[in-house]
């Protein structure tokens, strides 16, 4: 068993946060919740479940927003840090659903909220998973084209020298940042009525996306 953060950023696919950490402990996992405000707008907390046994970091539930980062009068020197302490803990982190806006972070180095630290903080022996949630033309963008390359360069080996399409972007990955996995979108009917790529992998993909990226690296420092 291992130890994930469920990243979640603010599209409509944030809906499945309570059966997606539902389906990752299910696979043996313990999860912990990590939510922008955005997010929040999309499901509710209370559907998320009890937090798991190892959970010390708070008495609630699983869930972790960005008012916890700062729920203190007066922060004093030892005092924990959160996003520090959930990097600590954690084996994986998956960001499933990854808005545009949370991408573009991601991608620029920008850290402006508990989610977005995380990731600026985050140990890369550690590996990652990334399931895009946008509109259609969002994600055909060439800005996520080069949000991607960015992230390819900071964390893999820069990617292949010629150009590559947004229908090959999970390859291009594994290949050349094997330690930061892509779960490309899907084609469908879009919330906002566009028919197209943008929606986020099923639910199954991204578990199974996790499991090989726990398996990739051996699990390190998995709960046993």
């Amino acid at each position: 068993m291992a130890r994930i953060i469920l990243g979640v950023t603010g599209s409509v696919a944030a809906l499945r946060t309570p059966t997606l950490r539902a389906a990752l402990r299910a696979d043996g996992h313990a999860v912990r919740v990590v939510a922008t405000e955005a997010a929040l707008k999309f499901f509710d907390p209370a559907d998320l479940g009890p937090p798991d046994e190892d959970d010390a970091l708070r008495l609630g539930g699983p869930l972790y927003r960005d008012a916890d980062e700062w729920a203190f009068d007066r922060w004093r020197r030892d005092d924990p840090v959160l996003h520090i302490e959930l990097r600590r803990w954690a084996d994986l982190l998956v960001v499933a659903p990854i808005d545009a806006n949370t991408l573009g972070k991601f991608a620029l180095g920008l850290s402006d909220n508990c989610l977005t630290c995380l990731f600026r903080a985050w140990e890369f022996s550690r590996p990652v998973v990334l399931a895009p949630a946008m509109n259609t033309l969002m994600w055909d963008s060439p800005v996520t084209r080069r949000h991607l390359r960015l992230l390819l360069e900071d964390r893999g080996d820069g990617g292949p020298p010629g150009p590559w399409t947004l229908d090959e972007a999970t390859a291009v990955f594994d290949r050349h940042a094997p330690g930061l996995s892509l779960v490309a979108p899907i084609s469908k009917r879009l919330a906002c009525g566009d028919v197209g790529a943008g929606g986020m992998a099923e639910v199954p993909e991204v578990v199974s996306a996790a499991r090989s990226a726990l398996g990739r690296v051996g699990r390190p420092g998995a709960i046993d």
